[in-house]
Formats: C-alpha cells, structure tokens, sequence
C-alpha cells in the first residue's frame, strides 16, 4: 500500500509538471514561429471549448473503463502525443489537432486520478488524500514553470514541448507504482446518501439539490477567479514595464506554494469540521482578493495579493473531489459527476474572461475588479445560504469520537 500511496504522489507531481506546457509556452512558441496573435487566439479558443465539450464525455469514459489506471495511462500518451505534435508540425491544423487531442486527455485525467484516490484510501481520510494530491500538483505546477522557462530561455521556444513531452515518461513510471490488488483490496461499500434516492437512474445525482447547488458554487467561484490575474497581469505589464515579466511569475508560483503548503490542511480540516467552512473560507477569499486588486495600484503588492488566490486554489480543488464523492459515490458516475462540474467550471471561466475583458477595456480595470468581486461575493453568499453540508454521517461520527 505505501508503494502505491507513494506512486499516486508522483503521479499528480508529473501530471502537472506535464500540464504546465500547455500553458502560456503555447502563445510564446507559435508567436515565435511566426504566427499571428489572430491565429494563436484562434488555437487557444478551439482548446478551451474542446475541453469543455469534453468533461463530460471524459468523465464517463473514465467511468467506464473498469481500471482506472488504464485510463490514466491512456490519457498520459495522448498528452505525449498532443505535445509531440505542437513541437515538430507548427501549422494550423496540426495545432488545432493537438489541442484537441490534450483537452479530451485532461478531461479523462484528472477525474481518473481522483477516481484512484478514491479506491486506495478510507473514506475518513479521503479529504486529506486529496490535499496531499493538491500539495504535489502545485509543487510540480511551480517547478515545471521555473523548468520550462529556462529551456525555452536557453535553448528554444520549440524544445519546451519536447521536455512536456519527456515528463510524460516519469508520469507513467509513477502510475506503474500503483498496484491493483491495493485498488481492489481497499474497495469500499457505498456510502449511503443522506437522501432518498430514486431507483433505476444511474445519472441521479443530477437530479441531487446538494449536487446541483455545488455546480451554481463551482461555476460562480470561477466567473469571479479566472479573469482575476490575466487582468492583473495587464496592468502591472503597464506600471512595471520591463520588470512585469518577473512580477507576473512571481504572482504565479506564489499562491503555488500557498496551494502546497495548505491544501492537506484543507483535506482534514473538511473531514474534522464539515465541508462548509472550509468552503466558506476559499470562496471568501475572492472579494477579499478583489477589493485588494481593485483599491492597490502598486504592481509590487500584486505578488501579495495573489496569495489569497493560493488559498482560494487548494480549498477548491480539495473540497470539489470530495463533495462530489459525498454525493455521487454511490451511483457509480463519480467520475462523470466530475466531467459535470468541469463544464461548470469552464464556463465560468470563459465568461470571466470575456465579460472583464471587455469591462477592463470600456470601463478600465478597477471597474473589470469591482464586477468580479461582485460575482466573488454572490458566490461566498450561495455556499452560505444554499450550499447544505454534504459530509457523510458516518464520517462525522468517527470524527466527534477522534476530538
């Protein structure tokens, strides 16, 4: 069991060491080889609403396929294919193509890993599991960052894609850690819904008020999260000038290490009190961290403000696994629950960018600040007023009887 525990850790270190590539490194290569900011838009934008068109199929995909490592690996080759292609074929098509291609990956991915977790661990403690998930992510997230910026800096925009390549070999030697007979020996039985569920529906947790209200959360958190620091980032690169490349970096490994260090913190904290608080505690992070960005104009104090977006990160990406497992882990479709909430997600997302994109560039970017801690704070107040408390009686029991 420790071999796997240990695997599972340096899965989710090299999948986001991996993942970092398919960030920013995109615009920088192509801008780089010669394309139009037209046409890298274009690219980007085909990624963005693959991967929301995917969630959903990705998730129930990985539901379907029995071992969830199979998955997992099957997702990690397509991401070494998608990277492959981006390095050696820089045309439009091929682009397009490999975008695609990596956004139906993720969508498979990161439900599957959280599936694993899930099947190697107690219930009782699968909210520190996953904070210990988050804790090497941000930690791969960070030094992949770091690592791909001196490759592309001292050797070629093109060569980073090779390495997002690479890093996908060690991802796959991680996930050969994990062993079937520990999948198979922790099962666990179901654990009973805190409602009466009707019979015969094996998509019913979208008919679940608790599942249907964490979709509202999820959606608002990040129509209020997503445009925060591309906002920020255009305005320091106005106050900072030639500076603003290393504010900006330092505005994102910062709340990296945040993640890292707090996010297994979050897991027991939500397995000791209640999903609730800990939720109100992330998504109250975001006004705060609005009215901060709004009110503040030296660009150097953006490094601190983006620390609360550290807190905001490991709170939902711990709490979202687990609430969701609370509620759908008996029907069979957690990882499609999952898919569920990732449209959510994306769409949240997308509508952040556009909607302050456009306040930022009719209104300036106090304003574009304002409307997002706006939605910041409708979506504090909907965990408050609607959100019901989803953690598992029989957890909570074992917790009372452990303090």
């Amino acid at each position: 069991m420790t071999r796997s525990l240990y695997g599972l850790d340096w899965l989710n270190f090299f999948v986001a060491d991996f993942q970092t590539g398919f960030g920013p490194f995109i615009s920088v290569y192509l801008t780089g080889v010669g394309w139009s900011q037209a046409a890298i838009g274009t690219a980007l934008s085909i990624g963005t609403i693959a991967g929301m068109a995917s969630q959903i199929p990705g998730g129930a995909l990985a539901d379907a396929v029995h071992d969830k490592r199979v998955a997992v690996a099957t997702a990690i080759v397509a991401t070494m294919a998608s990277a492959l292609i981006i390095a050696m074929w820089p045309t439009l098509l091929a682009i397009n193509c490999a975008e695609v291609l990596h956004s139906f990956a993720a969508s498979v991915m990161g439900p599957a890993i959280a599936a694993l977790s899930l099947a190697l661990v107690r219930p009782s403690v699968f909210g520190e599991r996953l904070g210990r998930n988050a804790r090497y992510a941000a930690i791969g997230n960070a030094s992949a960052a770091g690592l791909m910026g001196a490759c592309g800096s001292y050797f070629s925009n093109r060569a980073v894609f090779f390495l997002t390549a690479a890093l996908c070999l060690p991802a796959m030697a991680a996930l050969a850690l994990i062993r079937g007979a520990d999948l198979r020996h922790r099962e666990v039985k179901p654990v009973p819904p805190l409602e009466p569920q009707p019979v015969g529906r094996p998509w019913r947790f979208l008919a679940d008020r608790r599942f249907l209200a964490y979709l509202a959360c999820a959606g608002l958190f990040h129509l209020a999260n997503a445009a925060m620091l591309p906002i920020a980032a255009g305005m320091v690169t106005k106050r900072a000038g030639g500076e603003a490349s290393a504010l900006i970096a330092a505005a994102i490994v910062g709340p990296q290490m945040i993640t890292a260090l707090i996010s297994p913190w979050a897991g027991r904290a939500a397995e000791r009190w209640g999903r609730r608080p800990i939720l109100l505690l992330g998504y109250g992070a975001l006004p705060v961290r609005g009215v901060l960005l709004a009110s503040i104009t030296d660009p150097y104090f953006i490094i601190l403000i983006q620390l609360f977006d550290g807190l905001g990160a490991a709170v939902f990406g711990v709490l979202t696994p687990l609430v969701v497992s609370d509620i759908a882990r008996d029907t069979g479709h957690y990882t499609t629950s999952l898919g569920v909430i990732g449209l959510a997600v994306g769409g949240g997302a997308a509508l952040s960018t556009t909607a302050a994109g456009l306040i930022a560039d009719n209104f300036g970017g106090t304003t574009a600040f304002l409307g997002l801690t706006g939605a910041g704070l409708c979506a504090t107040l909907f965990v408050w007023s609607v959100m019901p408390e989803t953690r598992p009686a029989a957890t909570q029991r074992t917790s009372d009887l452990n303090s």
